[in-house]
């Protein structure tokens, strides 16, 4: 059995999928790499997973699918997983090799200790086109460092600091566990990915290194701010979905609770800003739709979520509003890390 499992979702990524696996590579036989091809046609990423399974049989391993999407190549990639741990990796970002030997090293001591570990969380670096300083997204304010912590061990989290993909290894049992599965062709089904499962997890560590490289830049990517206003039916699905999967006022910590009520509410304000800035009628009527659609499904998360500073900045007419908008709006930037 593989120590760490890690799924790469490619979708025509012969440009940069090789850097991705070969950074992971360097976690040697410890490792499971499971390459996704999700119905790529316009390039050679079929055949690049299909050379790594080859050369690297013991670690590499190419799964060829129908295009299902994001979610879909998650969804795959978890299922062919034999790894204690799992983690999701997208083919454009990689990973740094020294920090990588060092979250192994934190697993390993949870597979042979007496502990049991449900989510170990590391820093991400934002890698920006064109930017002369990487913005390191840490944790330390929000958890304590080198021990194992449950949710009410939980200290605080600053305006803009969230768990994303980037940041998370989740036990892979407890992903099945919970029944973990992202819609098929759909965008931004990463934030069920670091909200759903939560509820599930006991034991958390924080491993101070900054291990992910997060790559922003490219004008289709899917945090480029005009494509996700183009896809902005896709953010809403996703958005009531996660609205759907649990009564987050009835959760028994008063610290996850707290946390999974503000990843709706910066959920929301997405949501809602996308659909301002893009000024079209139809896009203001689904944000009004969204904010019925809450009410109906929970009045008192509405309440809360509404009344709030960032829910009234989406729904306040006039300039006071609008100014209120553009603080919930640089807020989704640090978010969203989009342009």
């Amino acid at each position: 059995m593989k120590l760490l499992s890690v799924a790469i979702p490619c979708y025509n990524s012969e440009a940069y999928m090789e850097h991705c696996i070969q950074t992971l590579l360097s976690g040697g036989e410890e490792m499971e790499i499971i390459i996704v091809d999700d119905g790529s046609v316009k390039d050679r990423t079929p055949e690049i997973a299909d050379e790594y399974a080859r050369r690297y049989p013991t670690i590499c391993k190419a799964v060829h699918q129908e295009n299902g999407g994001h979610g879909e190549a998650v969804n795959t990639g978890l299922r062919n997983a034999s790894g204690i741990f799992f983690k999701v990796v997208d083919s454009d970002d990689w990973v740094n090799e020294d920090a990588l030997l060092k979250v192994l090293e934190t697993l390993r001591r949870f597979v042979y200790g007496k502990e049991t570990l449900d989510m170990l969380v590391s820093n991400f670096v934002y890698e920006k086109e064109g930017a002369r300083r990487k913005k390191v997204m840490k944790y330390h304010t929000a958890f304590p460092k080198d021990r194992v912590f449950g949710w009410d061990d939980v200290k605080f989290f600053m305006t803009g600091q969230y768990l994303l993909m980037h940041s998370v290894i989740y036990r892979t049992e407890l992903l099945r566990q919970c029944g973990l599965e992202l819609p098929k062709h759909t965008f931004y089904v990463d934030n069920i990915f670091v909200f759903q499962p939560l509820p599930y997890v006991k034991n958390i560590y924080y491993l101070d290194v900054n291990f992910y490289r997060y790559y922003i830049g490219r004008e289709d990517q899917s945090v480029n701010e005009a494509v996700m206003i183009g896809r902005i039916d896709q953010q809403l699905r996703v958005t009531k979905l996660m609205l759907g999967y649990y009564d987050v006022t009835k959760i028994s910590s008063r610290k996850l609770r707290s946390y999974m009520t503000q990843y709706l509410e910066i959920m929301m304000t997405v949501s809602s800003v996308l659909a301002i800035k893009s000024e079209t009628k139809e896009n203001l009527e689904k944000k009004a739709e969204l904010w019925q659609y809450l009410k109906k499904l929970n009045l008192r998360l509405y309440l809360k979520l509404r009344l709030g500073f960032l829910g009234q900045g989406c729904n306040l007419p006039g300039k006071g509003g609008r100014k209120l908008l553009l603080l919930g709006y640089k807020i989704t930037q640090k978010f969203y890390g989009f342009n």
